[in-house]
């Protein structure tokens, strides 16, 4: 007889049950929403996906609507267990539950101890994701030499808009757990961003819909489009499926197969199948093992010291009030949809919160709350480390602050703004350009050692022009742009 399976909101994948007919128990905590608060939509997914569930699964699910969990599990007479929870606190509290059994975690390639054997035989150097990946391949045997594989021509014609993918259908699930956030919101509990129709899929068999029209339609021109960014088309080749991992309703390893077999076949050439690849087997997986890897101090490193709190206009996504285009679509991207892809959000979003010395921890804290795939074990490498450099290198080799130039070549924000991205200073100066100079000027001690920063250092540093610019951006301080 299998015990009693408590499945996390983001457990809801059947990877998660060792059988079909294992009972099962779902927690609603009302608290949870009103700590700190979400985007709108994220709140409907998760609640949307937590009823889908307990709606699939009949009989068997035991669905509790709880002040605490603590209470829930007081609530259950028979033996209940739980797969390893994907947050620290979690974990804590399971393991604070006399009687809860904790088993390993679902949900990932890697196993903890394979990557930390790994990391431990890796520490003559820094960890790095393409290590790791190139460890994980070989681990896994994830596109290897293949035989028999039909020959294909890697260059492609320039991508075609694809058809959309299969729409997702609100039902009376989605109808109740709309009247339930707006009572709540009656009663106080506070959201940010906008309601809208469920954009993401809050089942496995949407999940799967989604994936299998990606793999057909979007996956081949993956690789031109990964980095690509446009006011006309948010999406252009990506899946749009982070949210579906990070609830659990997709397992990672048959997709990495299933893209792998496109290529096998010849569906898809290997330029858009790695990368894709990469994102689930590297990416993915390292910031998962590295959250646990490393100590839990991470959320609260600050290397480069930076005070600024987050300004009201951009806590609240604020879009109409900022003016450089790239910005405002992007936040009013967030706002209306709860989701950009990984381009804005690196080179948008953070790069101009790291040029302005905001707070490490209220951004990674913001992104969790504001993005539908938003997770506490996410945050720490890619915002902490990766997007604001604050863990001294971790996670990656340099910060990642960018000026106008390298937004324009990426994408088409530039032509229609009313700011100049090669400029510095002035009327017209792109606050991006500014504001990576003013990053370097202000950083200068601590960035000085990376030789691809002394460089910009030096060919940006005449006295004037970074006094000029240094006043410029203190001026404009936490302002819209």
């Amino acid at each position: 007889m299998y015990r009693r399976r408590w499945l996390l909101a983001d457990q809801l994948g059947p990877h998660f049950l060792d059988d079909p007919d294992q009972p099962v128990l779902l927690v609603e905590v009302r608290e949870l929403f009103r700590r700190r608060p979400l985007h709108r939509q994220k709140a409907h997914l998760i609640l949307s996906a937590l009823r889908h569930r307990a709606a699939e699964l009949g009989d068997r699910a035991l669905l509790l609507r709880t002040d605490t969990f603590r209470e829930a599990l007081a609530r259950v007479a028979e033996p209940v267990e739980v797969c390893h929870p994907h947050s620290r606190a979690a974990l804590r509290f399971a393991r604070s539950v006399p009687g809860l059994t904790v088993l390993p975690p679902r949900g990932f390639v890697t196993s903890q101890a394979d990557f930390a054997d790994w990391a431990d035989r890796a520490r003559r150097g820094t960890l790095r994701m393409t290590d790791f990946y190139r460890h994980a391949r070989r681990r896994h045997g994830v596109l290897s030499a293949a035989t028999g594989r039909r020959p294909r021509a890697e260059a492609r014609d320039a991508p075609e808009t694809p058809p959309p993918p299969p729409p997702i259908v609100e039902d009376d699930i989605d109808a109740q757990v709309r009247h339930d956030l707006d009572r709540w919101a009656a009663d106080g509990v506070r959201f940010v961003g906008r309601d809208g129709p469920r954009q993401h899929p809050a089942t496995h068999a949407e999940a799967q819909s989604r994936l299998a029209h990606f793999l057909t339609h979007r996956l081949p021109d993956y690789g031109r489009c990964v980095d690509v960014m446009s006011v006309g088309d948010p999406f252009f080749a990506h899946s749009v499926l982070s949210s579906s991992f990070n609830l659990g309703l997709l397992d990672p390893e048959p997709v990495l197969r299933a893209a792998e077999q496109a290529w096998r076949s010849g569906a898809a050439p290997r330029t858009a199948v790695e990368p894709f690849i990469r994102g689930l087997l590297g990416w993915r997986e390292f910031l998962w093992q590295l959250y646990w890897y490393v100590e839990p101090g991470f959320r609260g490193a600050n290397w480069l010291a930076a005070t600024e709190p987050l300004p009201q206009w951009f806590a609240d996504l604020d879009a109409d009030a900022v003016e450089a285009r790239c910005l405002a679509d992007v936040l009013g991207a967030v706002r209306d949809r709860a989701w950009t892809h990984h381009t804005p959000r690196l080179l948008v979003l953070a790069n101009y919160a790291l040029q302005r010395g905001w707070r490490p921890a209220e951004l990674a804290d913001w992104f969790q709350r504001c993005f539908v795939d938003g997770a506490d074990w996410v945050m720490n490498a890619t915002v902490v480390g990766m997007s604001q450099y604050a863990d001294l290198a971790r996670v990656d080799t340099r910060p990642y602050a960018v000026d106008g130039g390298d937004i324009d070549e990426i994408s088409d924000y530039c032509s229609g703004c009313r700011y100049l991205p090669g400029r510095a200073l002035g009327d017209l100066a792109c606050p991006y350009t500014g504001g990576f100079e003013s990053f370097l000027h202000r950083n200068r001690a601590r960035l000085v050692a990376d030789p691809r920063l002394a460089a910009e250092l030096a060919r940006r540093d005449q006295p004037e022009h970074r006094e000029a610019v240094l006043a410029q951006e203190e001026k404009r301080g936490s302002n819209p742009p």
